[in-house]
């Protein structure tokens, strides 16, 4: 090492300072305010309804309806669900399955005109 080079500390030692130390910006922190912002909204109810097709019929048919029947649906397999959050379309997804159990994957957000 020659006179004017200033040797770098070895970040990957046990003792290396933090990345970022003094920055002013910690991200757990923001994210911890933010959900402290949210605290008072997450008791508020909601109905979420994911809508895989729809099918008409009458009352009698639909009490002959029994465990294991075919309904058929008016969607087509693979056509995008739609998402309803208290009765209002909020987003459009697909139906997934994650460790035997079905669930449902946004993958487009409808944006509303509210009056």
């Amino acid at each position: 090492m020659s006179d004017n080079e200033i040797p770098l500390p070895d970040l990957n030692s046990a003792d290396a300072p933090p990345i970022g130390g003094d920055v002013g910006y910690n991200e757990e922190e923001h994210a911890s305010r933010i959900a402290a912002d949210l605290e008072a909204v997450f008791d508020v109810p909601v109905q979420v309804s994911a809508v895989l097709g729809r099918s008409k019929m009458d009352v009698g048919e639909l009490l002959k309806l029994g465990p294991g029947t075919v309904l058929e649906l008016d969607r087509k397999v693979g056509e995008a669900i739609d998402i309803y959050v208290n009765n209002r379309l909020v987003a459009r997804g697909e139906v997934v399955l994650v460790e035997d159990k079905l669930g449902v994957t946004m993958t487009e957000i409808i944006k509303s005109d509210r009056n």
